[in-house]
């Protein structure tokens, strides 16, 4: 008791505390592996990997399928946009978790990020709102690759191309149409 007053659980919680280190699943949620291990579960037809990272578990990426992994062409691993952004690791985990940035796992198992999202050695700007839109519209993030590295001929080219050339406010125009 603190305070003098009963501790009350919300509906939904378990009565008795959790072994540390599992996770309780949600009511719509499927079972998650316990964090800190390595392992797939598919959510939405897209497999999910709790990868562990340097320094502690990374949250859920997805695994690009080969047609989008054939679609981004050049890729960079953490550590190489760590380099390129002059980050730590963990400053590139937030961006991640920021959704900021996308990293997917490829189908050689390293986890990586599209070089096109990059500007010399910042981010293309509007790649965070973009991103936004996109998730809003229900995309994961292979999707969210998929439509980003597609040619569009009303741009005309590629989404991601066109915001490289500053052009982003016609690519979230054509991204928020998509939700309806």
């Amino acid at each position: 008791m603190a305070h003098g007053l009963p501790r009350v659980r919300p509906a939904g919680w378990p009565s008795a505390p959790r072994a540390p280190g599992r996770l309780a699943p949600g009511p719509d949620s499927p079972s998650r592996p316990a964090p800190g291990r390595a392992g797939d579960v598919v959510v939405n037809g897209c497999c999910r990997v709790w990868p562990s990272a340097p320094g502690g578990t990374f949250g859920d990426v997805a695994q690009i399928d080969l047609l989008a992994d054939s679609l981004v062409g050049d890729w960079l691993t953490l550590p190489d946009v760590a380099d390129r952004l002059r980050l730590p690791p963990s400053r590139v985990r937030q961006l991640l978790r920021d959704r900021k940035l996308v990293a997917v796992q490829r189908p050689d198992g390293t986890l990586c990020v599209p070089t096109a999202f990059f500007d010399g050695n910042q981010i293309v700007k509007g790649l965070h709102g973009t991103l936004t839109v996109l998730f809003d519209c229900g995309f994961d993030e292979t999707e969210s690759l998929r439509w980003l590295f597609t040619a569009d001929d009303s741009l005309p080219g590629t989404p991601i191309q066109a915001m490289c050339e500053h052009r982003g406010t016609e690519v979230n125009r054509r991204a928020q149409a998509l939700a309806f």
